[in-house]
């Protein structure tokens, strides 16, 4: 078992390691030097045959021009409903790139504008009342939904699970209710 979680998180370092080669514009010869690693020991890297350590993790990415970060995983708790349907609650608020917070997101048959506050009301109401932990994690920006947090019509029982995220996230920032 532990040995197919190594493989796995080797195939994932692979993944990012490709991809900031590749946002980078450099190909292995040019990061490997720029990283002091060679250009094998890169490839194997990036294809899983090998784990770097974390510092030579952190060199590498750095090289590329991204950094290593620590960030918390999000974990989603369902909740059902009066009517029997579900819905489902993050353990925290996500902060999304710019990309996924300003978007188009489709939730069932209407595609919302999220970089437009009254598309953006409409998605995160319909999406914290039906969507699934993807959909919330992938849409809803934690920042931008407490500013439409008093906007939203939602049902008590989705609003009183949500409630304690929005508070705390507007205690921490500094916000007044």
């Amino acid at each position: 078992m532990l040995g197919q979680e190594v493989a796995v998180w080797a195939r994932r370092g692979g993944l990012l390691f490709r991809q900031a080669r590749h946002a980078a514009s450099l190909n292995q010869k040019a990061l490997a030097s720029v990283s002091g690693t060679s250009r094998t020991t890169l490839s194997a890297y990036e294809h899983g045959r090998k784990s770097p350590t974390l510092e030579t993790a952190g060199r590498i990415l750095d090289a590329a021009g991204f950094r290593l970060v620590l960030e918390a995983k999000i974990e989603c708790v369902a909740h059902v409903a009066r009517d029997g349907r579900a819905f489902h609650v993050p353990s925290r608020l996500p902060r999304l790139p710019v990309a996924g917070a300003l978007g188009l997101v489709r939730v069932g048959d209407r595609v919302h504008d999220l970089a437009d506050r009254d598309g953006r009301r409409a998605a995160y109401t319909a999406l914290l009342c039906e969507g699934d932990p993807d959909e919330l994690l992938d849409h809803v920006d934690g920042v931008l939904l407490i500013d439409l947090w008093d906007e939203l019509v939602l049902p008590d029982e989705i609003r009183a699970q949500w409630r304690p995220l929005v508070e705390e996230a507007r205690q921490e920032a500094g916000v007044m209710n």
